[in-house]
């Protein structure tokens, strides 16, 4: 249409020409093929500034049992094998561009589900929102198995609820059984959050339909899981020829309950009849978890065994202590997740790592030391008070936006709307409970989840979002 009209006293005007975007919608097939290649790039971006994927304390040791196929019992055994799969020993670029692959796919196909009419360009604009407001590109970028926490409750959510066809289902189960196996954490959540999606699955039909609901698909989504913990347990055996989910696991519930003070009581009671290695060190333990198990210098942990050896009589120890102190335990565990709720600040650990991982680094990609200690993060060169006055207190209101929609879906008995919110704010308060209870409350536990409730409360909230900016454009452009 021409932008010159008619004015109503006949003398000509200039329109005031408006850039119009394609519709381009992403439930298209080739929108979604681009909108997940257009993301890679979005995702990789705080890598790409920093000059080399983002660095934890732990990526050493997964490359060191990856690579270098030496088991490590803190660290899983699947992340490592995805550290070689993906290209590691060759350039950590091609891990960081693998998990961003995986991340925008997930993402592209949450937001299809979800809002189908969303065009792809808003859908590309939300995941730039999300790269500057929240900590999602730092973890999807970053050698470590925290960018999959997220995808876990997604994938699992869209296996339930979506119908997105064979050729995607078959993808995302392959996503979500990836995403739990990296982890233990991440099983124990998965399993959580696969136990709603069947419960509500057992519920009587009755009540399904009386509340507007329809029911979840369980089947590829209990496949993933299972796939996990199957893969999770051939791992282990390859590498010990034992079978076991995690030799870890007790070590750092008791290093918890020891900076909490509930395993000083136990060796107090019992050190004078029972042969614990432990009891000669029971009265200058570390006061902190993190303490106990890192630092060889101030602890005795090392001497008694390490992770290697520490598991049984840890394992012991946290079972005297919780069938003796049942209720204080509830309550400090409770107190510990609720914690970790609210404390997601972006940055915890990402340091300059030179003098934990250099060894490492130099035995297994000596071809990429010289890149990683030009990094930033090496440097020292990244301030992260500026990203958290942003980070914290958008995820403080997106907590604020999830109360705000549950409690509209309460008073309107809007059971169907209320499913997303309810289930994200389940995988928060799991993801929560489950690390502040058993490995002591962190700000990177629960920062590294936080971007999907911002991306589900806009997908949410988006077509109340899209009429207001179409009110006021439409508003001003009637000023003009």
């Amino acid at each position: 249409m021409s932008e010159i009209g008619r004015t109503a006293t006949g003398t000509t005007a200039l329109r005031t020409p408006r850039l119009v975007m394609p519709a381009a919608p992403i439930a298209r097939p080739f929108n979604e093929i681009v909108g997940v290649v257009l993301l890679i790039p979005i995702l990789l971006s705080v890598a790409a500034w920093n000059g080399f994927p983002i660095i934890f304390y732990d990526t050493g040791a997964y490359m060191l049992q990856g690579l270098g196929h030496v088991f490590i019992a803190e660290r899983s055994p699947i992340y490592s094998a995805f550290l070689e799969w993906a290209g590691g020993r060759y350039s950590l670029w091609l891990v960081a561009i693998a998990q961003c692959a995986i991340t925008a796919f997930v993402m592209v196909e949450f937001a299809r589900a979800i809002r189908p009419q969303m065009s792809l360009w808003v859908v590309l604009a939300i995941g730039a929102a999300l790269c500057v407001a929240t900590g999602l590109p730092w973890y999807a970028a970053q050698i470590e198995p925290d960018c999959f926490v997220a995808l876990v409750p997604m994938a699992i959510y869209l296996l339930a609820f979506g119908d997105l066809g064979r050729t995607r289902n078959v993808l995302l189960c392959v996503a979500a059984a990836v995403s739990i196996a990296c982890h233990p954490s991440h099983i124990v959540l998965g399993a959580l959050l696969s136990s709603a999606i069947v419960a509500m699955r057992l519920a009587p039909m009755r009540w399904i339909e009386a509340n507007g609901l329809s029911q979840p698909k369980i089947a590829l989504m209990l496949v993933a899981l299972a796939a996990a913990m199957v893969t999770v347990l051939l791992a282990n055996y390859l590498f010990t020829k034992h079978v076991f989910f995690s030799r870890s696991g007790a070590i750092f519930l008791e290093a918890r309950l020891m900076e909490d003070g509930l395993i000083k009581p136990v060796l107090d009671t019992d050190c004078a009849t029972r042969p614990y290695a432990v009891c000669r060190y029971k009265d200058r333990l570390p006061r902190r978890a993190d303490t106990w198990l890192w630092m060889a210098d101030r602890s005795p942990f090392r001497h008694l065994g390490g992770f290697a050896r520490r598991g049984p009589e840890a394992a012991i120890l946290v079972g005297e202590s919780l069938k003796r102190y049942p209720l204080t335990n509830l309550i400090v565990a409770l107190q510990d997740g609720a914690l970790q709720f609210f404390w997601f600040q972006t940055g915890d650990g990402i340091v300059p790592q030179e003098w934990v991982l250099n060894r490492e680094f130099k035995i297994a990609i000596p071809q990429q030391v010289s890149a990683y200690d030009r990094a930033y993060q090496q440097e020292g060169e990244i301030w992260f008070l500026p990203f958290n006055l942003v980070h914290v207190p958008v995820a403080l209101l997106t907590l604020a936006a999830l109360y705000l929609i549950l409690r509209r879906v309460w008073r309107g008995r809007d059971w169907r709307g209320g499913v997303l919110p309810a289930f994200v704010l389940l995988a928060l308060i799991g993801n929560a409970m489950i690390c502040g209870a058993l490995s002591g409350p962190h700000g990177r536990y629960q920062s590294r989840i936080m971007w999907l409730p911002v991306f589900a409360v806009a997908l949410v909230a988006w077509p109340r979002i899209e009429g207001e900016l179409r009110r006021r454009l439409e508003a001003k452009q009637a000023t003009i």
